[in-house]
């Protein structure tokens, strides 16, 4: 049942942010053909597009690597086993949601990929809802780490 959790957590977070959110913007942006992008933009979108889900991946693989867990908590409610251990080192000594940035970054790519200002409100209205989820989340680690966490924020971004 543990393993079943966390490959349901891996597959949300695959589905919600690498393939629903580009989906959304798209849409929003009144379904732009592709073909009318600039050599100039592809190269941004391309760029910020890769380094974004590198670091997401290289997040979520030092966080199960060493955390013995997985980043998926939905606003509160654990959808697949939370870590196990304060997260510092590794994507982690560049802020505090290293995975939340590079999934900004990714959306960076797309929207610069698509060049519509709607797809920007998209993720604006993105941002702003995972801002929500960010706090909720720095609760819960304050309650579970303390001193530890907050030693971690004094020194570490958010973002």
């Amino acid at each position: 049942m543990k393993k079943l959790r966390e490959v349901i957590g891996y597959l949300l977070g695959g589905l919600l942010f690498v393939a629903l959110m580009p989906a959304v913007m798209w849409l929003a942006s009144g379904m732009p053909s592709l073909d009318s992008i600039t050599f100039g933009r592809a190269i941004v979108a391309v760029v910020l597009i890769c380094s974004g889900l590198a670091l997401s991946v290289w997040t979520i693989v030092y966080m199960k690597r060493q955390g013995k867990g997985n980043p998926m908590d939905a606003f509160g409610h654990e959808v697949a086993p939370r870590t196990q251990h304060l997260m510092t080192d590794g994507p982690y000594r560049l802020n505090r949601n290293p995975m939340l940035t590079g999934t900004l970054v990714y959306l960076a790519g797309v929207a610069v990929g698509l060049w519509r200002w709607q797809a920007w409100v998209v993720l604006v209205v993105f941002f702003g809802i995972m801002l929500f989820q960010v706090l909720s989340e720095e609760r819960r680690l304050r309650q579970d780490f303390g001193a530890e966490y907050d030693a971690y924020c004094r020194h570490t971004r958010r973002f």
